[in-house]
């Protein structure tokens, strides 16, 4: 299957130098899932809510400050390499183009509507982040942006700080609608008074509750038609549905990441962010994993995903980069992370840590319900 019928001429598209101000009006009346920057005619990024959460951000700031790359994605691409693309490129969209010409844009909304009826292979077990961040009900509006940005994600479950249980979530979504829904009424003098009073407040007069939640027996289809149903990204993985502790995380990410899996022998390794690789390149990357997978030769990797994500602080002019290493195999899931400066260290480091996991995953019982009907399945996308 191609996007040639997935990918749509209707988006929204602004000049480079357009005000953020506007942009966050464009965002209020018409609720794009993103916006496409050109400077002269020529794309050069989007824009997207995570682009916006920025706290200090001023209104007359350019549109090419906040805006992200994303690979330009030819009209008759695989939906494979397609969401491959989007998910390594770390967006929600991206420029659709016919030639050389800027046919419009292709969004993970509409990969997987289309590939909707195939997801019934997929358990939520199969795809999930187990490793959650989440944040204390009584903390602030500022503490969960900086969770947010600091790693990167999208979404905060709320936990009860003296139960420990499920109270509710805060998205990047949230916190936009939050900052803009009353812009007019702020007025147009200096709102530095009116951002510290917003940071200030605690994350329980923002969060949305009830969550609405999966568990990880239910099938992935399932759990995206929730999705779309409720207009969510992602949805909290509980235990069971009376059960408030919270499992992990399944997002539309982790299930156009499930779309990638292949049944090839060489390992299919996926990078996000890999813009930030300087030094380091695939082809190392995939040989180092596979040095450490060979130590234990009785687990077969299906799928192998690394993260980058840069932080502020740099060291020289380098910058600190985190890296997560997530593999899932035969013998179920394990992970390894760790920070340096600059993209290789900051792998190494987490290969290291990933190597003593893989180590320890030695004498475990083989879970091999993974393969068969999900590769089977997505086979004949």
């Amino acid at each position: 299957m191609d996007i040639t019928d997935i990918a749509t001429p209707d988006f929204v598209e602004v000049d480079a130098g357009k005000r953020l101000g506007k942009i966050r009006a464009i965002f209020e009346r018409e609720n794009p899932r993103g916006i496409i920057v050109t400077e002269d005619g020529d794309y050069t990024g989007v824009i997207g809510e995570k682009q916006l959460v920025r706290s200090r951000m001023e209104d007359d700031t350019k549109a090419s400050v906040v805006m992200k790359s994303a690979p330009r994605i030819d009209r008759h691409e695989d939906v494979r390499e397609t969401a491959r693309m989007l998910v390594e490129g770390d967006v929600q969209i991206a420029p659709v183009f016919e030639g050389e010409t800027l046919y419009g844009i292709v969004g993970s909304d509409a990969i997987l509507q289309a590939v909707l009826d195939s997801l019934d292979a997929i358990s939520v077990e199969d795809i999930y982040t187990e490793d959650v961040v989440n944040i204390g009900d009584k903390a602030h509006v500022g503490q969960a942006i900086n969770k947010l940005r600091e790693h990167g994600i999208s979404r905060l479950p709320v936990v009860d700080e003296d139960s420990g249980n499920l109270s509710g979530i805060v998205t990047t979504h949230d916190l936009v609608e939050f900052v803009v829904r009353d812009d007019d009424r702020q007025g147009r003098g200096d709102r530095r008074g009116d951002i510290d009073r917003m940071l200030d407040l605690p994350v329980y007069d923002l969060m949305s509750s009830p969550v609405v939640t999966a568990t990880p027996a239910e099938s992935v289809d399932v759990a995206v038609r929730r999705m779309f149903e409720n207009d969510l990204s992602g949805l909290v993985v509980t235990p069971d549905e009376n059960d408030d502790l919270v499992q992990g995380i399944v997002t539309k990410t982790d299930v156009l990441r499930a779309l990638t899996f292949t049944e090839e022998e060489s390992m299919d390794v996926q990078i996000t962010n890999v813009s930030l690789l300087e030094t380091l390149t695939r082809e190392e990357i995939v040989e180092s994993i596979t040095t450490v997978v060979d130590k234990y030769q009785q687990m077969q990797v299906l799928h192998a995903h690394v993260r980058f994500h840069e932080h502020k602080e740099k060291l020289r002019g380098t910058p600190l980069i985190q890296c997560q290493i997530r593999l899932r195999t035969s013998h179920g899931q394990v992970a390894g992370s760790g920070e340096g400066y600059g993209a290789e260290h900051a792998f190494h480091v987490a290969l290291d840590k990933l190597e003593r996991n893989v180590l320890e995953m030695k004498g475990l019982n083989a879970d091999e319900k993974y393969r068969g009907q999900l590769i089977r399945k997505l086979g004949e996308l």
